[in-house]
């Protein structure tokens, strides 16, 4: 018993290590994610998603160093690590839910969703509200459930955590139902191949269901998965920060050009510049099929 539970042990020790290694790489990314998108390339209604994004993980990624760092100097976790972490992260998570949706629903209904028919600043005042939204969404039940503070209120932190659950798993589904949607009909329903932001939008929704899934699944479970599955949150955190670490390389691998070496700037915009409505796909059936 004293064997297995060191090996879990050292198991957490190697997640714990990998996620701040993964973290520090991932902080350089988004860093120059921020750097182009803010200043260097002409904004849109889906690259100022990716903009918030950014943020948000970037976000995400300096607390899990920042408590890493803290809990290697004290030895011991410190209090407010998870709670304050899966806020970024769930900012994070509603981010790319209405990033793959929008991205659904213009390629789908180009006619009732064209980038030329909604208000200028749909997009911006989105991002707005869901980073408004997201604190007492995930603070309220943080609190009532004694992850902010020692109380602890039984009634109170049941109501509130359910609602989170809901929460969580309506946007999950969104995201992934989204980014299906898209594979689907761009690959067997479509004469044109999807626009570059909706390819985008399926790779992220592919991250967020292996990477960001797990996470949910503690935050739902926590005390039977902390008791049963001691080295579960460790590894929970690694994929997350591998999620909110790879969208920079996603992005990079999306815009780059084989056999040509271009310096980051160049290949971003290609990938993130916004296209011209009239290069938008929409859902079409071939000739044979009409």
């Amino acid at each position: 018993m004293l064997s297995i539970f060191n090996i879990w042990s050292t198991f957490s020790n190697v997640l714990f290590y990998l996620s701040l290694a993964v973290s520090l790489a991932g902080l350089g990314g988004n860093a120059l994610l921020l750097w182009h998108l803010g200043l260097h390339i002409k904004k849109g209604p889906f690259n100022i998603y990716l903009l918030h994004l950014a943020a948000a993980d970037f976000l995400f990624l300096s607390c899990q160093v920042g408590f890493s760092i803290a809990e290697m100097v004290l030895g011991h976790a410190v209090t407010l690590h998870f709670p304050i972490v899966f806020l970024w992260f769930a900012v994070g998570l509603w981010l790319l839910a209405a990033f793959t949706v929008d991205c659904c629903l213009t390629y789908m209904l180009p006619s009732f969703c064209s980038l030329n028919c909604r208000p200028r600043y749909t997009s911006f005042v989105l991002c707005l509200l869901i980073w408004a939204l997201t604190m007492p969404a995930v603070l309220l039940p943080a609190n009532a459930c004694g992850l902010l503070y020692n109380g602890m209120s039984l009634l109170g932190c049941f109501k509130y955590h359910w609602i989170s659950i809901v929460w969580l798993g309506v946007l999950v589904s969104m995201a992934c139902g989204a980014a299906t949607v898209i594979l689907i009909c761009g690959n067997c329903c479509s004469l044109q191949p999807p626009p570059k932001f909706c390819k985008l939008a399926q790779c992220s929704g592919i991250l967020l269901f292996f990477c960001r899934v797990p996470m949910i699944v503690y935050w739902s479970l926590r005390p039977v998965i902390k008791f049963l599955l001691p080295f579960f949150l460790p590894l929970a955190t690694l994929l997350a920060c591998i999620d909110s670490s790879a969208k920079p390389l996603l992005y990079y691998m999306k815009g780059r050009q084989l056999g040509k070496r271009e310096p980051p700037r160049v290949v971003l915009n290609r990938a993130l510049g916004e296209e011209p409505q009239s290069s938008l796909g929409a859902l079409s059936l071939p000739m044979s099929q009409v």
